[in-house]
């Protein structure tokens, strides 16, 4: 599909949200990065109106995109205007042109960074086949949005590439971690560098925690659930 090999090749974040306009039936996307790891950030909208229903979001603590994240599972409202379930969120976009939302959350492994907001200008339902197209993009925008994050903050939180022992130990954990939450080995590496940025340690500590039992995100995916 063009759309995922777009996404694929992009090399900025704010490439990211025009290619869902290509092959969805929607009139607006915005990428957002949210919560305590990557903070609450637009990375990239397609216009106005999806800029601005990331930034009410950002200001009010709800809507579409937080419950995406809260829940890490994907978010429709075909008529938000006569839902209920947003009150103060519905009622500050009440003016824009729009009319169905829908969120699917940016989440690699364990980690939970963000959301894509996606919008109709007319109420309507998304088909199940446009479903699954938008759950196969989200899954390589946040391998991107997180694999730029970690290279900007690099230093600490990279792989000591000259030290054996640590090669060693970071392939072990990354084997662990695709066992524990049945992902590809490059999701699992993510998840690994993701852990040691959010808890500012280095990524050596954290693959021996791994190796060594003191870490299972298998564990703390099934109490998030």
């Amino acid at each position: 599909m063009e759309a995922l090999e777009q996404l694929e090749r992009s090399e900025r974040n704010a490439q990211l949200s025009g290619p869902f306009l290509e092959i969805l039936p929607v009139s607006g996307a915005a990428v957002s990065t949210l919560g305590d790891l990557l903070g609450s950030e637009t990375l990239s909208a397609t216009n106005p109106e999806a800029a601005k229903l990331d930034e009410v979001q950002f200001d009010l603590g709800e809507g579409p995109c937080w419950e995406a994240l809260a829940t890490a599972r994907p978010v429709e409202e075909p008529d938000v205007l006569r839902s209920v379930r947003w009150p103060a969120f519905t009622e500050a976009i009440r003016e824009l042109p729009v009319r169905s939302l829908f969120a699917f959350p940016l989440v690699v492994g364990s980690l939970r960074i963000g959301a894509i907001d996606l919008y109709s200008a007319t109420p309507m339902t998304l088909e199940e086949i446009d479903a699954r197209r938008a759950v196969e993009m989200a899954k390589i925008v946040s391998r991107r949005v997180l694999q730029r994050a970690l290279a900007e903050v690099g230093g600490e939180y990279a792989e000591d590439a000259g030290n054996i022992h640590s090669r060693r130990v970071v392939h072990q954990a990354t084997g662990i971690v695709v066992a524990q939450l049945r992902v590809p080995p490059e999701d699992a590496r993510l998840v690994i560098h993701g852990h040691a940025f959010a808890t500012s340690r280095s990524v050596k500590e954290v693959a021996t925690d791994l190796v060594e039992g003191r870490l299972d995100f298998s564990v703390q995916e099934a109490g998030d659930a």
